[in-house]
């Protein structure tokens, strides 16, 4: 069990990492350091932009769970 977690709790990091990086910068902040602020100037957010929120969310939450399996898994195991 705790070897499925610790797949699931990696793969989830890197999948995180992947997903964080491929959002659009905001303004302000570190993405404009590394030439984030150069973006166009549309309007609104795409479906793409939503739908990778979404991903991006569901993937923290995963990531969330798997942490806290695996505390209790050593912590009673």
């Amino acid at each position: 069990m705790i070897l499925t977690f610790s797949i699931l709790l990696t793969l989830s990091s890197v999948l995180l990492i992947v997903l964080v990086l491929m959002h659009k910068g905001r303004g302000g902040g570190l993405s404009d350091m590394f030439g984030g602020g150069v973006s166009s100037s549309l309007g609104g957010s795409s479906v793409a932009e939503r739908n990778l929120d979404r991903i991006t969310v569901g993937t923290a939450v995963v990531w969330g769970i798997c942490v806290v399996a695996l505390g209790l898994l050593f912590r009673f195991n």
